[in-house]
């Protein structure tokens, strides 16, 4: 059973910053892109940032595009999403998952989730 975990959500003011970080127990992480997506409350679940396998690409929404840089360790198993001068509007629960295959951005190419991380900006 694959595993993926967030952390690093919390409550913090407009323009401070936050990393998140997503750990995945799968064996072949280093194979799979890794994703953000956030849901606000009321809203649908919206792609954020997007990471190729072997970090040679990454992809981001408009509204975050930067203030947000996603990262990964494949020797760790862990993706990272770095939040800087966050917005009242950014606040939502941040979901990590793994793809499918080694690249994609829309939710459907996305396998496996966590189960979410709440980050809440302040005004």
């Amino acid at each position: 059973q694959v595993q993926v975990v967030e952390s690093g959500g919390g409550l913090v003011q407009a323009g401070d910053s936050l990393n998140l970080s997503c750990v995945a127990s799968k064996r072949t992480f280093y194979n799979f892109a890794m994703g953000w997506f956030r849901q606000a409350p009321g809203k649908e679940r919206e792609f954020v940032a997007a990471i190729h396998a072997r970090s040679i690409m990454t992809k981001y929404a408009d509204s975050v595009k930067g203030r947000y840089t996603i990262s990964r360790d494949n020797a760790k198993n862990t993706a990272y999403l770095q939040m800087n001068d966050l917005r009242p509007e950014d606040t939502a629960v941040y979901y990590c998952a793994i793809g499918r295959t080694n690249w994609g951005f829309r939710p459907f190419e996305y396998e496996y989730w966590g189960q979410g991380t709440q980050v809440t900006v302040s005004s």
